[in-house]
């Protein structure tokens, strides 16, 4: 709960219609189990009291009175529980019935919901013994408690600011203008659905895509526990579906059928800083809290056990079929970017630099996508080669192979006379193998390709990604410098499934081939002399894991989340994989690193935008060159240099 994060359950017991006092045990029971595994938040079927198929005989004084006794004893025998809890129940107020979530705490209830929307066509006949929630909250008794009753009604944790509680039921869900929506403009950032929604052919899909849409566009969490077992069966089937989502991702659902319960994790936090980020939300927002009851209620702080899966390559999908529908289409927004950009100017030529590595390997695959989109000759697009004082065998043979493959134009240049020629000029040691050194190189690359583009009237192509941008890993005005750099918001981690992807689809085998050895090359800028025929510079010993990196980048950019907080992310999801100090060096490296680079990513050239995270100074992310990360730091306990 420390960093947001709310261990909830959506519940759906075997009960006995009619049967409250049986009703209460069970439920009872769930309760205390669901506090023994830290679950704050539990949400129950909608009247799941005295079952939702009782028809008739909720007009029967015997069975709202054992019903209101049931939730009575339900509240006492949990009084000792730190868990809120949502259980439905039918409530009679100033002798109307209403379809009501009761919503209780450690011994007190804190107020109570009516359904908003009764539905009355096909297998329901709701309005034969329900009224519509009344517009007005009042206070009411119940169960030997004052309490509020009404719909605009929030429950505010004192304790865990990002979490404020809205509850509605069933119907309320499925209609055009939920209360769901006022609650979340209120200030909601998770929602309870008490349901009793009976199971037919195709239902259960559309009702979990109802559900994680509806988390999606309130950007809320959204726990949904459906009728079960022990419903009459006299016209209907309740299979028990339950389900948590969380602003569109479903973290956990039950199979159909199922009379148990369903855990995870909700990330309060993320809610809020999606909403900061998202300035329409707060526009509607604005609409805000009026007329609204807010009931305070308090949970210990602890740090909430995580079960919920974190992607350790959030950039990634998992499954391979979602992976490679989105590689196909990551090609696809590329070479539409680049196709503009070419039609735009006029250009019929283009300048890359190959060297053999993923990142412009990438980039030339595009490039020729974009030329064939057009209709262009791929004759216009000059692929160069640069061998210098690092580069190896396997790394200038690949790139020969993939031209030719590609049947784009080659030219090899050895920079290496070039590059002494300036070591004289600036009268420096060529044994020296410093940044000056490096750097010279690839400088003296951008410079070739720039006056080979103008040659030929053309641009130079960019093939910097998104992961080195983050580091500042790029030679400012070497191969930080382009005139349209496609590979600009891709991430490392895809950038190499994109190229994997390209390899297995493409019908060629001798491409394939090329592709895959190109995969299987260490990542490396090649500016110090090799071992032999090995590469000796390897990009990850010197900057750590890219795969790290990109979960840094994901977490700290897209959600703002602290450096505490994506270091307990990242123990979790590498947990078998590095260890907690093995994170903590290399989260030290990448804050430093973000800071004290920006000013390479404040002069970025054009490139398109493909996913949620990107650095163009001109669209997703905007930071002062100069902006101190002791703060960042300090949070780490890695603070320096003040």
């Amino acid at each position: 709960m420390k960093d947001g994060f709310i261990k909830a359950s959506a519940a759906s017991p075997k009960i006995k219609t009619a049967d409250c006092t049986y009703n209460a045990g069970v439920i009872t029971s769930v309760i205390k189990e669901l506090a023994e595994k830290q679950v704050k938040i539990a949400v129950f079927p909608e009247l799941c009291i005295t079952g939702y198929t009782c028809s008739d005989l909720f007009l029967q004084q015997t069975l709202l009175l054992g019903a209101e006794s049931a939730i009575e004893r339900i509240i006492d025998e949990t009084s000792e529980q730190e868990i809120l809890c949502a259980v439905g129940a039918p409530v009679c107020v100033e002798n109307k019935l209403y379809n009501c979530a009761v919503v209780f705490f450690k011994g007190c209830i804190l107020g109570i919901i009516p359904k908003s929307f009764i539905p009355n066509y096909s297998e329901f006949y709701e309005l034969r013994h329900f009224s519509p929630a009344p517009s007005q909250t009042k206070s009411i008794s119940f169960a030997g408690m004052t309490a509020p009753f009404g719909t605009d009604i929030l429950f505010r944790c004192s304790t865990v600011p990002s979490l404020c509680i809205g509850a509605e039921i069933c119907e309320d869900l499925w209609v055009p203008q939920s209360p769901s929506v006022r609650h979340c403009e209120a200030g909601a950032t998770v929602m309870l659905n008490l349901s009793a929604s009976d199971e037919i052919i195709g239902k259960a899909e559309y009702r979990r895509r109802l559900t994680a849409m509806q988390s999606a566009k309130l950007i809320c969490g959204y726990i949904y526990s459906d009728a079960s077992a022990g419903e009459s069966s006299t016209d209907l089937v309740f299979a028990g579906h339950k389900l948590i989502c969380e602003n569109g991702t479903v973290l956990a659902q039950s199979p159909l059928f199922d009379t148990s319960y369903i855990i995870s994790e909700i990330d309060t936090q993320r809610m809020l800083s999606e909403r900061r980020r998202m300035n329409t939300f707060a526009s509607s927002a604005d609409r805000g809290s009026a007329g609204y009851t807010f009931v305070d209620f308090s949970l210990t702080p602890a740090v909430t056990d995580l079960t919920r899966h974190i992607s350790p390559n959030p950039f990634v999908p998992a499954s391979d079929a979602d992976r490679d529908s989105r590689c196909d289409a990551i090609i696809s927004m590329q070479a539409a970017g680049l196709a503009q950009r070419l039609r735009h100017t006029g250009a019929r030529h283009v300048a890359i630099g190959i060297s053999g590595g993923l990142d412009s390997t990438l980039a030339l695959l595009i490039t020729v996508k974009a030329f064939d989109l057009l209709g262009l000759e791929r004759s216009g697009i000059t692929a160069v080669t640069m061998p210098c004082f690092g580069t190896t065998k396997r790394t200038k043979n690949n790139a020969e192979q993939l031209c030719s493959q590609l049947r784009v134009r080659l030219r090899c240049i050895d920079i290496a006379p070039a590059v002494m020629q300036h070591f004289k000029d600036i009268s420096h040691d060529p044994a020296v193998t410093n940044v000056v050194y490096e750097n010279s190189q690839a400088r003296e690359r951008t410079q070739i390709l720039m006056d080979i583009a103008n040659a030929e009237g053309g641009f130079v192509i960019g093939t910097g990604d998104l992961s080195e941008l983050a580091l500042g890993w790029a030679t400012y005005n070497g191969d930080h410098m382009s005139g349209y750099a496609v590979n600009a918001s891709i991430p490392k981690t895809l950038v190499r499934h994109i190229v994997s992807y390209y390899a297995h689809s493409c019908s060629n085998p001798e491409l394939t081939a090329v592709l895959e050895d190109i995969l299987n090359t260490p990542v490396s800028p090649e500016l110090l002399p090799p071992r032999g025929n090995e590469i000796s510079q390897q990009t990850e010993d010197i900057v750590g894991p890219y795969e790290l990196h990109d979960f840094f980048l994901y977490y700290f950019v897209r959600f703002g989340f602290t450096p505490d907080k994506i270091r307990r992310l990242a123990n979790y999801a590498w947990s078998n994989t590095y260890p907690a100090d093995t994170i903590d060096k290399w989260l030290n490296v990448f804050i430093k690193r973000f800071f004290s680079q920006q000013f390479k990513r404040s002069c970025l050239p054009d490139g398109p935008k493909v996913g949620s995270v990107t650095l163009s100074p001109r669209g997703d992310w905007r930071m002062p060159s100069d902006a101190s990360a002791v703060i960042w730091l300090d949070s780490l306990g890695a603070a320096e240099g003040r």
